[in-house]
């Protein structure tokens, strides 16, 4: 299984942060129109994970930002991302999401 993604997750005032972005587009700046990315790894993460490791943590965070073609694709494809909601930037998918738990 190779590993095409990368992902570092965080812990924010009591919420799990899930970033998590392509690997081959790790360090680029992605613009269109007013719309602007900085896709940087202090932010995304610098390890690379492979499918199974990202689904198993979207399934444990509160908060995902996602961003590229095979990130996005994996998160619709196992229903956490409605596509209907995905953000195009420069040709590059963009998604969020927030996970709303009962106290």
């Amino acid at each position: 299984m190779t590993e095409k993604i990368n992902m570092k997750i965080s812990s924010i005032n009591g919420e799990v942060l899930l970033a998590a972005a392509d690997s081959s587009i790790v360090g680029k700046v992605i613009r269109e129109g007013k719309l602007h990315l900085d896709i940087r790894a202090d932010f995304y993460g610098d390890i690379r994970v492979n499918d199974d490791t990202f689904v198993s943590s979207l399934e444990i965070c509160t908060i995902a930002n996602l961003v590229g073609k095979h990130v996005v694709e994996k998160a619709i494809e196992e229903g956490y991302i409605d596509p209907d909601n995905v953000l195009s930037i420069d040709n590059i998918p963009h998604a969020q999401f927030t996970r709303m738990l009962e106290s």
